[in-house]
């Protein structure tokens, strides 16, 4: 049985609010990943305490000061989003399921994961820098074709 969404709505908008596209469905997540030009960050958000003190925050953090970041980004929710949340996870080819968790995906395949092992326990900080890193590695010619 899925979470209340009363009970997750506010987790939600931490994501929300920072223009990441809410993806409810496996054709929304599919569009995603077959429309997307460039790099498309996919977000597994959850209910844990290390999506609330660290992933969420991180994630903020690393699009505020990033240079170079996705070109899109979406998330799911685990424990709601139960179908679009199957589906994001199986274009992480290789990776068992894991919540929260962090896929940066280019022409449809995966070129860096973030598991919850990747990021639980972990300082914001240390999360946004991680990002930074990977956003830098995987998305700098896609930012530098838009200028």
């Amino acid at each position: 049985m899925p979470y209340p969404e009363i009970m997750i709505h506010g987790m939600r908008q931490e994501l929300a609010q920072l223009g990441i596209e809410e993806t409810k469905t496996t054709e929304a997540v599919d569009e995603a990943v077959k429309n997307t030009d460039g790099t498309l960050m996919v977000i597994v958000n959850s209910v844990c305490g290390c999506a609330a003190g660290g992933v969420r925050p991180g994630i903020a953090m690393a699009l505020e000061n990033a240079a170079n970041k996705p070109d899109r980004a979406i998330t799911v929710f685990a424990g709601a989003d139960i179908d679009a949340t199957d589906t994001a996870r199986a274009y992480f080819e290789g990776y068992p399921p894991s919540s929260p968790a962090i896929g940066l995906i280019k022409s449809g395949k995966l070129v860096q994961m973030f598991e919850r092992k990747d990021l639980e326990g972990r300082h914001p900080m240390t999360i946004a820098q991680s990002l930074i890193d990977a956003f830098d590695a995987h998305c700098a010619k896609t930012e530098a074709a838009n200028n």
